[in-house]
């Protein structure tokens, strides 16, 4: 009796996992990989293979898990192509019961030259389809997103062919210095909470 009394006494004390679902943003086919428009669907592979995940296709979206340290950390890359991405992540959120507080979003920026990112709390979509879309969906703009630059070197009016091509040569090859700083920042999302991690890779 003492035995199982400390065995209930145990599990009463343990605390449940926490839920965060981090969604990398893009557009599917292979036409559309490694392009810059992709760099968050190319952040979430980077992100799954350091921690030896696997994607399976499931509902709206390839999806993964990652159980670390008490976080539940569940990855999706939304198979609705850019343009509808809240559609994904409301189904995700409301699957799994994840508070808008443990969502980030990722995805390109035009504004933010290559090799540098920025996580924020909230705000404007700043004219990314993707963050217009789930603010839509969603009713609000009080959300994690991690945007990544791609740079804006395109003439005007080659927009759209600039963040659909793929990266240049030199930028390939720094790609996986710059992923590997985006990785440990979604890992200090869900472990440390947004302010530790911005205050730590905001660059």
């Amino acid at each position: 009796m003492q035995l199982i009394g400390l065995h209930f006494l145990f599990l009463s004390q343990t605390e449940p996992l926490v839920n965060y679902l981090i969604a990398g943003l893009g557009n599917i086919g292979p036409e559309y990989e490694l392009t810059r428009h992709n760099i968050g669907f190319m952040a979430i592979d980077n992100f799954a293979e350091k921690h030896g995940l696997k994607f399976e296709s499931e509902r709206l979206a390839y999806k993964s898990e990652l159980r670390f340290k008490g976080q539940n950390i569940h990855l999706i890359k939304p198979t609705t192509y850019m343009n509808l991405s809240g559609k994904a992540l409301a189904y995700w959120m409301q699957q799994l019961k994840i508070p808008l507080e443990n969502i980030l979003i990722i995805t390109d920026d035009l504004n933010l030259p290559f090799g540098k990112f920025r996580m924020r709390g909230k705000g404007s979509s700043g004219g990314q389809n993707g963050l217009n879309n789930i603010s839509e969906v969603l009713e609000t703009q009080n959300y994690a997103r991690f945007r990544l630059g791609i740079g804006n070197d395109y003439a005007k009016g080659r927009q759209v062919d600039y963040v659909l091509s793929r990266f240049s040569q030199d930028q390939f090859k720094e790609l996986p210095f710059v992923m590997g700083s985006v990785s440990d920042a979604i890992l200090s999302f869900c472990l440390e909470g947004i302010t530790v991690a911005m205050n730590k890779y905001n660059n």
